[in-house]
């Protein structure tokens, strides 16, 4: 029987998930802000000659807000409002 030391699995190079990471991931929010304004601004670009393709409007509807929680509330809450509207507009281009 081998006898390893406490720290043997780290040694390795091994995380056998019995330590909490030490790093956490703090997005930037200020290009969480550009990304944002890019998808919105796109947005805001749509008309009835120049759609989106149902996968970007997918991924933009799902992405938005989830990107916006890294966001202040008071924040985030404008920007998600300001994109709904324009997601209200696409659907209603979409459907036409």
């Amino acid at each position: 029987m081998t006898n390893f030391s406490p720290d043997h699995e780290n040694q390795l190079g091994f995380d056998l998930g019995e330590k909490a990471s030490s790093r956490t991931h703090e997005p930037d929010r200020d290009e969480i802000r550009e990304d944002l304004a890019a998808i919105l601004e796109s947005a805001r670009g749509v008309t009835a000659d120049a759609p989106w393709d149902e996968r970007t409007y997918r991924y933009n509807k799902v992405v938005f807000p989830q990107m916006a929680r890294w966001l202040p509330d008071d924040e985030a809450a404008q920007l998600c409002f300001e994109f709904s509207e324009q997601i209200e507009r696409i659907e209603r281009l979409m459907a036409a």
